[in-house]
């Protein structure tokens, strides 16, 4: 009866928290402008509103723009704080990686308003860049945690023989530990890329006058006739964020296991 009684329970949380999001498609292909049940009919017409709208889609290029440059920045970044934590032994280093993690718990209005008075108080004006300088902030946590399970499942043994070889630590790094954790870069990677591209708070902070797609849509929520296509681009949102989630996971688990079959091959 307990086990019972948790599964029902964790069903009914799953509902609770996913519905609204099983809702965006019914709604979206809705051709009535009032977000309601009965269905009017089913249109598409709001993705083509989407599409033709010349605002959206510069917010939707900034978006991506910043996606990408984020998401490279938080990984290479990513790469050398993972390696020096599973590889080396330093003073400071618990701390080092504590601040490196600490956006992971900081209510994230509060990380946008300290980099805010910060920026202001130096002097940078607001635009794209600043958005991209706090979005690779909030995703180094990400990637640090990913690509450190990476580094640490590698077999050494590898990495000295490489070094018996003749195999400079450069080589030996680009030639075989690179390689292998590659897939948990990619995974570091495109997860950096969908939080940066959801992400409204630091935009909205950081932007200025530059829009992104979830501070355009928090804008367009003032107007009714507007939520229908919202809701389009909800849709359109979520299906990018599933694909991206999904590719992401296939790479570390990929790397998880050519990690853990390598380890096995060495020592055999």
């Amino acid at each position: 009866m307990r086990g019972g009684g948790l599964r029902a329970y964790a069903l009914l949380y799953l509902l609770f928290l996913y519905a609204p999001i099983l809702l965006l498609p019914i709604f979206a292909f809705n051709s009535g402008t009032i977000i309601a049940f009965p269905l009017q009919g089913l249109t598409t017409q709001w993705f083509e509103q989407m599409w033709a709208n010349a605002t959206l889609r510069r917010a939707l290029g900034n978006s991506l723009t910043i996606a990408f440059s984020a998401a490279v920045l938080a990984t290479c970044l990513a790469i050398f704080a993972a390696r020096a934590s599973t590889r080396y032994r330093f003073p400071g280093k618990g701390g080092a990686l504590g601040l490196i993690m600490m956006p992971l718990i900081l209510p994230e209005i509060i990380v946008g308003l300290s980099l805010l008075v910060v920026l202001l108080a130096v002097g940078v004006r607001l635009s794209i860049l600043t958005i991209i300088i706090g979005h690779t902030l909030i995703c180094m946590p990400y990637a640090v945690a990913i690509l450190t399970t990476a580094f640490s499942s590698l077999d050494r043994s590898l990495e000295e023989a490489a070094y018996d070889l003749g195999e400079t630590k450069w080589s030996a790094f680009r030639l075989v530990i690179l390689p292998l954790v590659m897939p948990g870069i990619i995974s570091a990677m495109l997860m950096s890329f969908t939080i940066s591209l959801d992400d409204f708070i630091i935009a909205f902070f950081m932007g200025g006058n530059e829009p992104t797609l979830p501070t355009y849509i928090f804008s367009q929520l003032r107007f009714p006739k507007s939520i229908p296509m919202i809701m389009a681009v909800g849709t359109v949102l979520v299906m990018m964020s599933i694909l991206l989630l999904a590719i992401a996971e296939y790479f570390r688990r990929r790397g998880a296991a050519r990690t853990g079959q390598t380890s096995s091959g060495g020592l055999l």
